[in-house]
């Protein structure tokens, strides 16, 4: 974690796109990562569980982990998506949580905020459309 964002696991052949999560959304992108892989689409998977400790580091790591030329980025975040822009980019999307306020079992509820494999894939996809 020193450095605030790692790549956790590498695809096979060159990514087509990034998915990111800083916690509990990890199991998910990886669990996400498999089913693209199926449908021949490679993903690189990178746990960020700090911008400010991200931030901290050189061009060439930053570089490393969000290439200038892979912009398909997705990030996914049991949160607030503010502030993930910047790492998404304008070509990249969010998967968050824009509302406040619902009661139900917390499966229930990641599912009805969409934070599934099924959700991730299919929004994976529709980036890379």
């Amino acid at each position: 974690m020193k450095k605030g964002a790692y790549i956790l696991s590498e695809s096979e052949t060159k990514p087509e796109i990034i998915l990111i999560g800083t916690g509990s959304e990890v199991q998910l992108l990886l669990a996400a990562q498999l089913k693209l892989k199926e449908q021949n689409i490679a993903a690189r998977v990178v746990s960020m569980p700090s911008w400010e400790l991200f931030e901290k580091q050189d061009k060439a790591y930053k570089e490393k982990i969000f290439p200038k030329a892979l912009r398909k980025r997705l990030a996914v975040e049991a949160g607030s998506p503010l502030g993930w822009l910047k790492y998404v980019t304008d070509e990249g999307d969010i998967i968050g949580i824009n509302r406040f306020g619902e009661s139900a079992p917390g499966e229930e509820v990641m599912k009805e905020y969409g934070f599934t494999v099924e959700n991730v894939v299919k929004k994976a996809k529709a980036l890379m459309a």
